[in-house]
This record gives structure tokens, sequence and C-alpha cells, in this order.
């Protein structure tokens, strides 16, 4: 499990958090009344209504470790996106406000999943699902003024027109942001299903024992509603013939049963684009997804190889062939 990342250095990659700093987080991440009030303060002082509805934002989505991050990092490397940053952390409801606060520089380090990705303060990350999960899943309407005015404040607080977002919990939302933001983009990034469901089996793995060490990593994937991997995993579909997430076949079934129902919802969507992650180190497929979105300024050079593992572990191949179908269904409407 620690191929890329030894275990000390993973006990100690989160120090940069000191002991405040983690009361901080739980008092203002962990306490909805807080936050909501900062947003309230964040809005009186900097929101300017200005008319963003139709710009072309892009929202990317999908499974996690299906080269999510890759593509997020790419596309904000174009400097024409807004999304918010590890800098935001914890006033993620408050960006404008958040840069005001005095931050401990964090020099560039990998992230905890060892996959060789790096971050530093002026990352972009997956962090507006604090806010879907908190403020707009539980609305009982579908017209919600306040995911207008918090994207606003994201543009606002780095002067750009373009939200970006990679937050994998937003395909269950496709129809609702397509509503209010109806020229957006949603990527959906499409991954061979073997290598796609050993990738995430090892990361729940990894994040386990990372947060059964530090109860910290916890609370902030729960805080964040990362609840992909780890001791507070919580499943994309209720699942049928395997319930137990030590074994790589209930990864798999987890896979067929989100890219099925992903499949038959939006394979004729035309905000839907499916993107493969095995061509994510192609610089000439690539530079044409990126001509479709119409960004330009990328650094292509934060591609990199696809990981394939030599996977040893017993699976049962009836659900993995079914699965392959599936995969197969996809990449032919791939971009």
């Amino acid at each position: 499990m620690h191929d890329n990342l030894s275990l000390n250095k993973k006990k100690n990659i989160m120090n940069h958090y000191s002991f405040f700093g983690k009361i901080l987080h739980d008092i203002i991440l962990g306490n909805k009344f807080v936050s909501a009030s900062l947003f309230e303060i964040e809005k009186i002082i900097f929101l300017k209504k200005k008319l963003i509805n139709n710009n072309k934002h892009i929202f990317i989505t999908s499974l996690p470790r299906s080269g999510t991050t890759i593509i997020l990092n790419l596309i904000y490397s174009s400097n024409h996106f807004s999304s918010l940053k590890y800098s935001n952390m914890p006033f993620l409801l408050a960006p404008n406000l958040s840069k005001f606060f005095n931050k401990k520089k964090i020099e560039t380090r990998e992230r905890l999943h060892g996959d060789k990705i790096t971050f530093n303060l002026d990352s972009p990350e997956a962090f507006d699902e604090y806010y879907f999960s908190k403020f707009i899943d539980h609305k009982k309407d579908n017209e919600n003024k306040d995911l207008i005015d918090y994207i606003n404040l994201i543009l606002i607080s780095q002067n750009k027109s373009r939200y970006l977002s990679k937050n994998n919990s937003n395909y269950k939302r496709i129809n609702l942001i397509k509503s209010i933001f109806p020229n957006s983009y949603f990527l959906i990034l499409v991954r061979d299903p073997l290598q796609h469901a050993f990738s995430i089996y090892r990361q729940h793995k990894n994040f386990t024992e990372l947060q059964k060490k530090d109860d910290f990593v916890r609370r902030y994937m729960n805080y964040l509603g990362h609840n992909e991997f780890g001791i507070n995993h919580k499943y994309w579909n209720p699942p049928i013939n395997y319930d137990d997430e030590s074994d790589l076949n209930y990864w798999i079934e987890q896979w067929n049963l989100f890219y099925k129902k992903i499949y038959k919802d939006y394979k004729n969507d035309q905000n839907c684009i499916f993107l493969s992650y095995e061509k994510l180190s192609d610089k000439i497929y690539i530079s044409k997804i990126l001509n479709k979105l119409e960004v330009t300024g990328a650094n292509l050079d934060i591609l990199k190889n696809i990981e394939t593992r030599k996977i040893d572990l017993n699976y049962d191949q009836k659900i993995l062939n079914e699965s392959n179908q599936i995969y197969e269904s996809l990449t032919s409407i791939a971009f």
C-alpha cells in the first residue's frame, strides 16, 4: 500500500495544520450556523450582481480515481477560471473574506493519495461539495438563488467570469445545475473498470489506515463530503451482490451501477462530455477537448502517463464482463 508514499511521510503530511488550525476547521466546517453566517457577511460586503447564468462554466464529475484532478489542474492552468483553492480553507463559504486571514505557507507536496499529484495553497480542489451538501441538497425548490450568489462570489474573488468545479458528487445534480447554468459543460471521466475499481479499492484501504491513525483526516474529509473512501465511505448505489468494502468485487459492482446509470441518463445530453482516462496523456486528444471547451493557454505539461497496475486479486468475471460492455458503450460516445 505504500509503494508511492512512505507511511512516515503520510503520518506527517498534514502537519501544516496546527492544533489551533484543526480547532478552527472543526468550529467553522463542523457548524452549519457559523458557515451560513460567514456566507451572509460575505454577500453583504462583496456580492455584486453579475449575470453569470449563461456563461460557459465547467463542472468535472465522475467516480474518484478517473483523472478528474488532472483535468481540473489542466483547465485551471489556463488562468481563465475561478475555483475554490486550498487557501480558502476553512472559510469555504467566504472566498473573499478568506483572503484577509494569514495563511501559513505550505510547500508544494504530494497529496495523501500517494499518486504523485502535488498541491499548495494556490491549487484548486473539490471544495464546493461542502456548500452543495449542506445548503443545496436539502432544498425543496430548484430555484437556488444562493448558488448563483455563491459562484458569483468565487468569481469575484479571482476576477474571472467562468467557474471551474471538480466535484465527484455533482453527477447527481447535473440536471439542477444545468437548469441554472444552461451553457455549462459537464465533463464525465471514464476509466477501464478493473483498473478503476482496483484504484478506488487501494485508496479505500489507504485512507482507512490514515484515518485510524489521525482522526482529523477523517473529520476533514467528512466535513467536505469526501466519503468516496475511508472509514466514512458511502456507496454511490445500494450494493446488490457485494457489500464488503474489503472485497474488490464491491468496487467493481459500484463501478458497474454508477456508469450504467450515467450512460442511460446522459448519453444523449449535449451538455455532457465523456472523456477517456486512457487518453489523458495524449496531448493531441487533450488539445481537441480544450478547443471544444473554448479554453486556451493551458499547460499541457501537467498531463502525466496513465496508471496501470498488475492485479493479483480474485474477482467475479461475470460482473467484470458486464462492466466491460458498459465501458465499451461509454467509450463509443466519448470525446
